[in-house]
């Protein structure tokens, strides 16, 4: 079984991480799909995207669940029915999943120096400006500000939402897993403190549930 990495924040909030190393073949073994999930997993044109669609699955009995105890709101939003909350993510061979009793989100994303072209797309004026006067490594530091974005836009789920206008992220090291971020939206303030951990050329960062 390639589980990857296990992370508990706390005693009622767990990070799984997967790493598919199988043939999408082997990956639908003892997993049953409801009729709306079997018809998306159909139409994914690339298998990439089905493999990471089953290795959710196979993430989601490690927590005790299967398919039917998973649905999506109008957003895209992916919910539980026993009312736990839920964020998934897929990049390349890896993927995520965390459930907690309060609102997360989760993103993992491939460190590529791709990100340092579009970084004008979603950062704004003090991320700039701080990764600037740190000097930090700019494609961890970029692809942290991404997934730490990422990660709160799916915990908002709000249409309208932007990255560079509405969330933004506290200066941070890249020494210390722990960052702070804001969103801004609708003359409404949410703070928020998330956590990220870097690993074969990948970072993964989660929202910490309120306490």
């Amino acid at each position: 079984m390639p589980l990857y990495k296990t992370i508990t924040p706390n005693n009622t909030t767990t990070v799984l991480i997967w790493k598919i190393n199988e043939s999408y073949e082997d990956l639908c073994e003892g997993i049953t799909l409801t009729e709306y999930c079997q018809n998306r997993v159909d139409n994914m044109k690339s298998e990439m995207h089905r493999k990471g669609f089953m290795s959710v699955r196979h993430l989601l009995a490690i927590f005790g669940y299967t398919d039917h105890d998973l649905y999506y709101d109008e957003f895209g939003k992916p919910h539980l029915k026993d009312g736990n909350q839920i964020s998934i993510t897929h990049s390349y061979e890896f993927v995520g999943v965390i459930v907690s009793d309060k609102p997360v989100g989760i993103d993992i994303e491939k460190q590529r120096e791709k990100i340092n072209k579009i970084a004008h797309k979603f950062t704004n004026q003090g991320e700039n400006e701080y990764m600037h006067d740190l000097n930090l490594d700019e494609t961890r530091a970029l692809t942290i500000i991404w997934g730490a974005k990422e990660s709160l836009y799916k915990l908002y789920a709000t249409a309208g939402l932007s990255f560079k206008d509405h969330i933004y992220i506290s200066q941070f090291s890249l020494k210390i897993p722990i960052i702070y971020g804001a969103i801004f939206y609708q003359e409404k303030k949410s703070e928020y403190e998330m956590s990220f951990v870097e690993f074969e050329g990948f970072t993964c960062v989660y929202v910490l549930p309120a306490s």
